[in-house]
């Protein structure tokens, strides 16, 4: 039987800092991107975790991702603020907004930040995380407006990204964490089953001519290209359409720049917004009702037969406790990616746990 190597969190986290220190970036930036793509992959969310890293060195080193500096304050009323990220690492820049964010909220009750230029902010349940641990709910939105991915519901053209959102909010036996998006799948798993040379299970893209289609290639047709389904498919698509522009709206209509400015590199806008339970009817009060409603949806008879109901963010906790206790298992393309980015940048190569 084949054995699956296995990382500990703190190597897999060191390794992936010193690639991304080693390729530009700031040794401080470059720990909170490490730190939060190593969580990532303890949820098992692999495509947005370190997989993401010779990305980012290529950004890097085309000067497309920026490296030295801070946001540009474009306004800060004290429970509004909006940034210009100037590309700067999207993980990093959020994990300072969520940091400002929880130095004020306990004064203003609710904390908003619209963010543009940014870089891209990867999985966004992971960053939510950081709110519910301390006991607050957040809700983070991102849309790229120089991306082009999704068709409007009744159309052919592509004209939207993704547009994933998140909340967190805490629970007294484990947070709920929602992440999920205005189209069916996504570009990184699209892109994903086109390396490897594989179909998507289900019609979740649409081709050229408006149909949909198991083929994630249609993303690479040009004149025109095909687009992912948006939420709801064919039927009811009206459905993740409208979430697409609520994103667009939170992202790029609150930051001040969007699609009309035509922006031609990867990048993100970023809609944030932290709020503190005790700023409404209270903490305890707020566990109450939670708690009370994900009782009754766990209980509820399964599906299947021995089955299981689960709250969104039940399997990412019981992942990230295997993960302390025994390590994490990262894919060979993954692996054979990182060690290539170590070999160029003369970083370590990763050990083995």
């Amino acid at each position: 039987m084949t054995h699956t190597p296995k990382h500990s969190p703190a190597d897999l986290t060191r390794f992936a800092s010193s690639l991304l220190a080693a390729a530009g970036m700031p040794q401080d930036k470059a720990d909170t991107v490490a730190r939060l793509l190593v969580l990532t992959d303890m949820m098992q969310r692999h495509t947005h975790g370190v997989a993401l890293c010779p990305l980012y060195i290529d950004q890097l080193q085309k000067n497309l991702m920026g490296d030295g500096g801070e946001p540009e304050v474009v306004r800060d009323t004290g429970s509004t603020v909006v940034w210009d990220g100037h590309y700067l690492p999207g993980l990093w820049l959020v994990d300072k907004a969520l940091g400002m964010a929880f130095e004020r909220v306990a004064q203003h009750g609710v904390v908003t930040f619209a963010m543009r230029r940014s870089h891209h902010i990867a999985c966004l349940a992971a960053l939510v995380k950081q709110a519910t641990d301390r006991g607050l709910v957040a809700i983070l939105a991102t849309s790229d407006p120089g991306g082009k991915f999704v068709a409007p519901f009744g159309g052919r053209d592509p004209v939207l990204t993704p547009n994933p959102f998140a909340i967190g909010y805490p629970g007294t036996q484990s947070p709920v964490l929602v992440d999920i998006c205005a189209s069916i799948t996504t570009v990184s798993m699209a892109r994903t089953k086109a390396a490897a040379g594989a179909q998507f299970e289900h019609p979740w893209l649409m081709d050229n001519s408006g149909h949909p289609t198991t083929e994630p290639r249609v993303l690479e047709q040009t004149s025109p290209r095909g687009s992912l389904m948006l939420l709801g498919g064919a039927e009811y698509g009206h459905k993740g359409f409208g979430l697409a522009l609520m994103v667009e709206a939170l992202t790029q209509g609150l930051s001040g720049h969007g699609r009309i400015d035509a922006p031609n590199r990867w990048g993100a806008n970023v809609f944030l917004q932290v709020m503190d339970p005790d700023a409404f009817a209270g903490r305890d009060h707020f566990l109450t009702q939670m708690d009370f409603i994900g009782a009754a949806c766990r209980d509820s008879t399964p599906v299947a037969e021995g089955g299981l109901v689960r709250l969104p963010g039940d399997q990412a906790s019981g992942n990230i406790l295997r993960a302390m206790q025994q390590g994490i298992a990262l894919s060979e393309a993954t692996l054979a990616q990182l060690a290539a980015s170590a070999d160029r940048l003369g970083v370590a190569p990763l050990e083995q746990a």
